[in-house]
């Protein structure tokens, strides 16, 4: 559904977005992450046609986004960081003029179904400006819906949204994740785990992961480790050094021991045998991956950039149009 490949972006001697290329398929929800400045929000103005690319390619629903962007980008929905709203309006007066501008026929009717997918109905006739910030954010998601696009790329989707919105939203990204493509940036590494089936990681505008969560974890973890809790702590550790595919054992005060395995091997039944044998008294016994937080700071932390240049100010070179209003890119 989306294709990129080799995109790049050049503001003079300085190259925001590096060579990007991935795909992303119907029914696959991406997790796009990077730090600050790494070029996520410059790239996904490149994949709804705000920015032109330096050199590259965007492919949306089989339409390149250089030479068929109108057609490109009616299939996109797009939520970006900050908003655009007009706060003098009312929630569905905004979104029957955003439908107007696309030209939609049957407004009213695209006007409810987009309230009700974000649970917004009841504030219908209330000014956008008197909202709250999570209320506003809604509202925003429900302009991106209004069309019924193939394609969802949201920018921090969550930002302002007390924690039952929270999770109303996330369930209904997963909802929609199920019968569109969608690519979600967020900062909240833990929402990627939840929504995510594959992860796209860029540094410095450059790829430097891509897999899913599972598969990045094994591939930066390398050995496998285990963590172990008895009643009764062992004089002699020989036990469970001699297992088979043991690399190294250490152990803490309160029993707890961890225990670091060649890759690929499973030494939790052995290990519980062992201890049952032995009249240790086991309390815990678990497997130890990274979380994404550890992965992503694995990736992206080393030499930072020390210039100043955030991909999310840098946007010159386009302003938003009529037409890019009218077919759905904002």
């Amino acid at each position: 559904m989306i294709e990129v490949t080799g995109l790049t972006k050049r503001y003079n001697d300085i190259t925001v977005v590096d060579d990007v290329s991935f795909a992303v398929a119907r029914g696959e929800v991406l997790g796009f992450l990077g730090p600050n400045g790494a070029g996520k929000t410059t790239t996904m103005r490149m994949l709804t046609g705000y920015l032109p690319p330096s050199s590259g390619s965007v492919t949306i629903a089989g339409f390149d986004m250089q030479t068929q962007s109108l057609q490109a980008r009616r299939h996109i929905g797009y939520l970006p960081e900050g908003v655009p709203l007009y706060p003098e309006m009312t929630v569905a007066g905004y979104l029957d003029h955003m439908a107007r501008l696309r030209n939609m026929a049957q407004r009213a009717d695209a006007v409810d179904r987009a309230m009700d997918l974000v649970h917004i109905g009841d504030r219908a006739d209330d000014r956008i400006g008197k909202l709250s910030k999570g209320q506003r954010q809604r509202v925003g998601l429900a302009q991106a819906l209004l069309h019924d696009p193939d394609v969802l790329i949201l920018d921090e989707p969550t930002v302002g949204l007390d924690p039952r919105q929270i999770i109303e939203v996330r369930e209904l990204i997963r909802e929609l994740g199920a019968t569109r493509t969608v690519i979600l940036s967020t900062h909240i590494l833990p929402e990627v785990s939840m929504l995510c089936n594959r992860v796209v990681i860029i540094k410095k505008g450059r790829v430097v992961a891509e897999d899913t969560p599972l598969a990045l974890t094994s591939r930066l973890q390398g050995a496998e480790r285990i963590e172990m809790r008895v009643h009764q702590q062992p004089t002699d550790m020989t036990a469970i050094q001699q297992l088979p595919g043991v690399v190294s054992v250490s152990v803490e005060a309160d029993g707890l021991f961890h225990i670091e395995t060649e890759a690929g091997s499973e030494l939790r039944p052995q290990l519980a045998s062992l201890v049952v044998n032995q009249g240790w008294g086991l309390l815990e016994l678990h497997k130890v991956t990274l979380s994404l937080e550890t992965i992503f700071l694995e990736l992206t932390t080393q030499e930072e950039p020390t210039n100043d240049h955030d991909d999310d100010v840098v946007v010159v070179d386009a302003p938003p149009t009529e037409d890019s209003v009218h077919e759905g890119a904002a």
